[in-house]
């Protein structure tokens, strides 16, 4: 039984993280219908702003504060100065620019940081049963979704900001400025990609330190629907969880099998995801 509540509290933990990267892969996608292949990259630099800002000021949260906005600075400059220019042609064409950045970024952080792997520090104490930096993993994330859905709900920006993903046209018509809105939308992700790049690079970075983390969290953003940034917190739990408990009775080994196989079931029983709802979108 402490096996499995062990198991259990590690798949909450590990859960949040890939549930903050798929929400920001929900969010571009709901506005562009882009799936962001280049996020573990923007995550990446930002947590090595991150590493070199601690190194030089012994400050961790000085760091965490340079990941954050770096995270929010690439996000807006990435889709102003890549995505916009193919934004309306063939979808293809933005999945290969972000591929490609994904590929130059990692490059640029290996021939930057080197390709040996550094140490990183926890935010807090990690040891335990379920640490201080495990119950900081769930309230960050657990904050951000609600800060997200507040911004959404109840602001002037997130009301432009839904408008200029769903009804472009009709947004533009109304003195809304959807570029910037779309600008703004990819900060936003960038910034919950970056923290959870906080979340998941320690106790080592190098240049791959998210490729995993990235591909549970695509299972988890489809799991739950691409369309639905509530689905994307749900589907990063559940695969969280799954994903534990594969490790502690099956091995380790067999992780990324058992992501592939829960995104097929869930893909032939519900192929938009869990949680998604068909919705008129104007393009």
């Amino acid at each position: 039984m402490n096996h499995f509540i062990d198991l259990t509290l590690s798949g909450l933990s590990s859960g949040a993280v890939y549930a903050a990267l798929a929400l920001s892969l929900v969010i571009i996608y709901q506005a562009t219908r882009v799936v962001n292949f280049a996020q573990p990259a923007l995550a990446l630099i930002s947590v090595y702003i991150a590493y070199t800002v601690s190194q030089a000021t012994g400050n961790y949260w000085l760091g965490f504060g340079a990941a954050l906005v770096t995270g929010l600075v690439l996000g807006a400059a990435t889709e102003r100065l890549l995505i916009r220019p193919v934004h309306g042609r063939s979808p293809l064409n933005a999945i290969i620019v972000t591929l490609g950045l994904l590929l130059v970024l990692q490059g640029v952080a290996g021939m930057v940081w080197s390709n040996e792997p550094h140490s990183f520090s926890y935010p807090l104490d990690y040891r335990g049963r379920f640490s201080a930096s495990d119950w900081f993993a769930l309230g960050s994330v657990a904050a951000a979704a609600l800060l997200l859905f507040a911004l959404y709900r109840f602001t002037p920006l997130g009301l432009r900001m839904r408008a200029a993903a769903f009804h472009p046209e009709a947004a533009r018509l109304s003195g809304v400025r959807v570029g910037l809105m779309l600008t703004a939308g990819w900060a936003i992700a960038s910034l919950i990609g970056a923290l959870a790049g906080m979340l998941a690079a320690p106790p080592f970075i190098f240049p791959n330190v998210l490729d995993a983390v990235f591909v549970y969290a695509i299972a988890a953003a489809v799991v739950g629907g691409l369309d639905n940034p509530f689905g994307a917190l749900v589907g990063g739990v559940l695969i969280g969880l799954c994903l534990s408990y594969v490790s502690g009775y099956a091995g380790p080994e067999l992780t990324t099998l058992a992501a592939l196989a829960i995104l097929v079931l869930v893909l032939s029983v519900r192929p938009d995801g869990l949680f998604s709802r068909p919705t008129a979108r104007k393009v």
